[in-house]
């Protein structure tokens, strides 16, 4: 089968190899997926870098974690009445050598998961890390029905499934863009109303829209946006953050602490399984009811997975995929 890896770490176009290897076979409780589309997130290109200094996991790797296809065949202890059934895939290069850059991958049953007629390959391959990321950082604490949620980076892969979830969810929903000119690039759909890091007292622009502070905030820039996430937080609020530019950020300790704010951390591979099944079946149904909107790019082919990881790198406002021959 054709498939994509690397055997060392480094920039795309130096590590990344497209040629043929065996087909792997579905072990106890596992099933072989034949990909359509393979999704490309940060993480994988971070992982392909080393970004946090963890080496090589595998001697060799096939990157990405998430993809769509059809079940190909089972192994011991799955029902064979999934052969021929049409899922998504998470998680199948999360502590495991064998992602989703191949014609065939292997994953655990449950994390592929039947994909509806009405979603495309292509919506189904954006769903896991994203998607999964967003639910938990919108969910993590409970329903937010009639609350008001701040989502920093609604131009963002996660940032813009978690503003949609959220209202999708019942809550009012504020999003962030970094600069004024990127507010009329946000789909309507998406946020309630959009503020722009770079306004003159951004605080009192979120206060304008949540005079009695927001509920929960969603962060991707954790260090970045501590003093307007502690200026904006309503008692008891929630930030939940999945990202962040400095690996040790200061705190306004003293406005958190009088607001009584939980602050959530949140690693997408290590989310409880729970977690992760509750997120799966939240994100079909609102993918199948129409409630999730993803910009996406034209899948580019296998043999040109370097260029589609620089532009993972580039900050691509659309995803990112590859089509699998």
């Amino acid at each position: 089968m054709r498939a994509a890896w690397y055997d060392e770490q480094g920039p795309a176009a130096e590590v990344l190899r497209v040629g043929d290897l065996p087909a792997p076979e579905p072990g106890v409780g596992e099933v072989r997926v034949r990909l359509h589309v393979s999704g490309i997130n940060p993480g994988d290109t971070k992982k392909r870098v080393d970004r946090f200094g963890l080496g090589m996991p595998f001697a060799r790797v096939v990157p990405h974690s998430d993809g769509s296809g059809v079940i190909e065949s089972v192994g011991e202890g799955v029902d064979v009445g999934r052969v021929g059934q049409r899922v998504w895939v998470y998680g199948a290069q999360s502590y495991r050598p064998f992602g989703t850059a191949a014609q065939l991958t292997v994953v655990p049953a449950e994390q592929a998961v039947e994909l509806p007629e009405e979603v495309s390959d292509e919506v189904g391959a954006c769903l896991g890390i994203p998607g999964i990321t967003a639910h938990r950082a919108v969910f993590g604490d409970g329903p937010v029905t009639g609350a008001t949620v701040l989502v920093h980076g609604v131009l963002g892969g996660v940032g813009s499934l978690a503003a949609q979830l959220a209202r999708w969810g019942g809550a009012e929903v504020i999003g962030t863009v970094r600069r004024r000119r990127d507010i009329e690039v946000v789909d309507p759909i998406v946020a309630t109303h959009v503020v722009a890091l770079d306004q003159p007292d951004t605080a009192a622009q979120v206060r304008g829209h949540a005079p009695d502070g927001v509920d929960r905030v969603i962060e991707v820039a954790f260090s970045d946006n501590i003093d307007l996430d502690a200026a904006v937080a309503a008692e008891n609020a929630v930030i939940a953050a999945y990202g962040t530019r400095e690996d040790r950020p200061a705190l306004p300790f003293r406005p958190l602490l009088w607001a009584n704010v939980t602050i959530r951390m949140l690693g997408s591979d290590d989310f409880p399984v729970a977690a992760k099944r509750e997120a799966a079946r939240a994100l079909t149904t609102a993918a199948r009811d129409g409630a999730l909107s993803i910009p996406i790019g034209d899948p580019l082919p296998l043999d040109r997975i370097a260029e589609a990881h620089d532009r993972v790198d580039a900050g691509a406002r659309e995803r990112v995929l590859i089509s699998l021959p």
